[in-house]
């Protein structure tokens, strides 16, 4: 198993786009070609569009991109962006009276962070569009990811920076890849180690509190849980699946989810992955599902590695050189 970059697997185009003063944004992933896709949602609280598109009884065989955006709700309304872009180059699927561009799309919460009035809408999603021929996309405080944060069991006082970030392997032939835009109301964890890298920040603001161990002091019903959370993901394979096979494996990855969140999948969260099948190598679908899972966790684990503090948030690489004076 060798590492490569997210942009080595073939047949899609990656771009972000974001409203950086905002603190907003949003990412886009292009198959002009058409892919397969599946999706499995496990958070208690998605916003997103055209989802039915991917389950396995409806009659679409592929769509024409993904989108990942801030916004929560109101950020659905980028997904017209993308469209127009795929319409004005003739992609989408034939109906007689023109092509119609399929694009799903899944929003995060991060109107608490910035400027709750400047959501990703269809002229940041077509800029995207733009950018991901250019190759733009970068892991950390950009697209989906710029207004990203995690901890956030006690509101944004105690909770720190996230953002976007990407892993992708090879095996023979056999690549795969996963994107994640890190929003979660849990804290991220290290995969291999079990080592905190970034969540609920104690009252000093420099030290970890565990969101687990604070949610088991009451059992009683908190009527008014913090909802500003999720986490987004999209698996990338050139292995050839079809859309049962592809929900599948965009399940297994949750499994990559509960490897570096914890806790996850709760009702203030809605954590949805996707899975793009973009070519047509033979593997087996148990070897790419949980391959799906691992880089998912690393991509998790970049998410938070690479961000920067902003808006008030300190980053896990502020907290790694604070812990490293206190040596």
């Amino acid at each position: 198993m060798k590492k490569i970059s997210i942009k080595d697997i073939e047949g899609v185009r990656i771009g972000n786009a974001q409203d950086e003063a905002a603190a907003t944004g949003c990412t886009v992933f292009l198959c002009e070609q058409g892919a397969p896709a599946g999706m499995d949602i496990r958070g208690g609280g998605p916003a997103s569009r055209e989802s039915s598109l991917l389950d396995p009884f409806t009659a679409s065989d592929e769509i024409h991109a993904v989108l990942l955006s801030g916004g929560s709700a109101f950020g659905l309304d980028a997904a017209g962006g993308v469209q127009k872009y795929l319409e004005e180059r003739g992609i989408g699927f034939e109906t007689g009276a023109g092509k119609v561009p399929l694009v799903c799309q899944s929003c995060l919460f991060d109107l608490s962070v910035g400027d709750p009035r400047v959501r990703p809408d269809q002229a940041m999603a077509y800029e995207a569009c733009k950018n991901a021929q250019k190759a733009n996309y970068t892991d950390g405080n950009q697209g989906a990811g710029t207004g990203a944060t995690v901890g956030k069991l006690y509101g944004m006082e105690y909770c720190m920076k996230s953002g976007i970030g990407s892993c992708a392997v090879q095996i023979g032939d056999l690549k795969i890849g996963a994107v994640a835009a890190v929003n979660a109301l849990g804290d991220i964890f290290d995969w291999k180690t079990g080592k905190k890298a970034a969540g609920l920040l104690a009252e000093d603001r420099k030290t970890f509190r565990s969101t687990e161990q604070e949610m088991y002091r009451s059992y009683q019903i908190r009527k008014n849980k913090f909802v500003g959370n999720t986490t987004l993901g999209v698996i990338l394979t050139n292995a050839e699946f079809h859309k049962p096979e592809l929900s599948k494996i965009a399940g297994m990855a949750h499994n990559g989810y509960a490897g570096a969140i914890r806790p996850v999948h709760t009702t203030a969260d809605g954590d949805s992955i996707y899975a793009l099948s973009l070519g047509k190598v033979a593997a087996d679908l148990d070897v790419v599902g949980t391959l799906a899972a691992r880089v998912m966790s690393e991509a998790v684990l970049r998410a938070v590695c690479s961000a920067e503090s902003a808006y008030g948030c300190p980053s896990a690489k502020e907290l790694t050189e604070y812990h490293r004076t206190q040596e």
